[in-house]
């Protein structure tokens, strides 16, 4: 059973800074790409944010030089750090990451979702 449990988040105001961190556990053979995506109020899910194994980052244009990716793969987590917060920026934020695991000598791959955590942004 693989999960992915998030941390960080909550009430901030604009202009200020905020992280969140997201572990993976469980029977884990390897982590392609992790990832960040949020969900504004009353708006569909979007990506905010990935990063390859190999270090890669993508954002998306509305976080860009303002938000931070990283992980560290020793502890299957990956990290948002956030800055220069904005009203918009208020959403439910979603990791993600692409999973191998070993079944039966086979590996599968999928997507998991963490939990979801709130972020705030008073104006």
């Amino acid at each position: 059973q693989v999960q992915l449990v998030e941390s960080g988040g909550g009430l901030v105001q604009a202009g200020g800074s905020l992280s969140l961190s997201c572990a993976a556990s469980g029977e884990i053979w390897s982590i392609n790409a992790m990832g960040w995506y949020r969900q504004p109020p009353g708006k569909e899910r979007e990506l905010v944010t990935t990063i390859t194994s190999g270090g890669g980052t993508n954002y998306a244009d509305s976080v860009k030089g303002r938000f931070t990716i990283s992980r560290d793969n020793a502890k299957n987590t990956v990290y948002l750090q956030m800055n220069n917060l904005k009203p918009e920026d208020t959403a439910v934020y979603y990791c993600n990451a692409e999973i191998q695991t070993k079944v039966f000598n086979s590996l599968s791959t999928r997507a998991y979702w963490g939990q979801g955590t709130q972020v705030t942004v008073s104006s």
